[in-house]
């Protein structure tokens, strides 16, 4: 009994595999391409905002800083989005064992499952991050929009004060954001 439902549980895997018609390793190289992409992104603004509070430190305290974050960066954040490619691989692996076991069956189903959902959310998330820290960081460049937030905004306190400066942000960020994908899309 436990053998026919395994192989109706494979069955339905290959099937909703095939229904897709992707190259597996095509679709994973595809999904590091793009996390690797993001986190670069990532990794640079972090690095940029490092850099712009040590930015009156000796030279050799902000090479440190920068050094330390960038090790940091590399092992934490690259770490933490291989293990989140791997999700699903996980589900698989759990689904495949030779013991039977409900509760790792369960977790691997709940794995496949779940993980699309997860990446998903993580690829929207992910991009209003960068939107909300590259606009971020070009707007305190841009002195006539920081002065605009800085005098008429942030005086009115509570949550407008909170969620104007967030919304800007945001809408310089895709905006430039809109920009160089429009200039990449023209290159290519």
């Amino acid at each position: 009994r436990h053998r026919k439902k395994a192989g109706d549980e494979h069955a339905r895997v290959k099937q909703a595999a095939e229904r897709l018609a992707v190259d597996p390793v095509a679709h994973e190289r595809n999904k590091s391409r793009g996390a690797i992409r993001t986190d670069f992104i990532l990794s640079a603004e972090i690095i940029v905002i490092a850099l712009g509070t040590v930015q009156t430190a000796p030279l050799g305290t902000r090479v440190s800083v920068v050094t330390v974050i960038a090790l940091l960066m590399t092992a934490g954040v690259y770490g933490f989005v291989g293990g989140l490619v791997k999700l699903d691989d996980l589900g698989l692996l759990l689904l495949r064992r030779r013991k039977r076991n409900r509760f790792r069956r369960a977790m691997g189903r709940f794995l496949l499952i779940a993980t699309p959902r997860l990446m998903r959310f993580l690829s929207l998330a992910g991009t209003a991050a960068m939107f909300l820290v590259g606009g971020s960081l070009l707007v305190h460049g841009l002195a006539p929009i920081q002065a605009w937030l800085d005098a008429s905004i942030a005086p009115l306190g509570g949550a407008v004060a909170l969620l104007v400066p967030l919304l800007v942000h945001v809408g310089v960020g895709a905006f430039i954001g809109g920009v160089i994908v429009v200039l990449v899309q023209a290159v290519q």
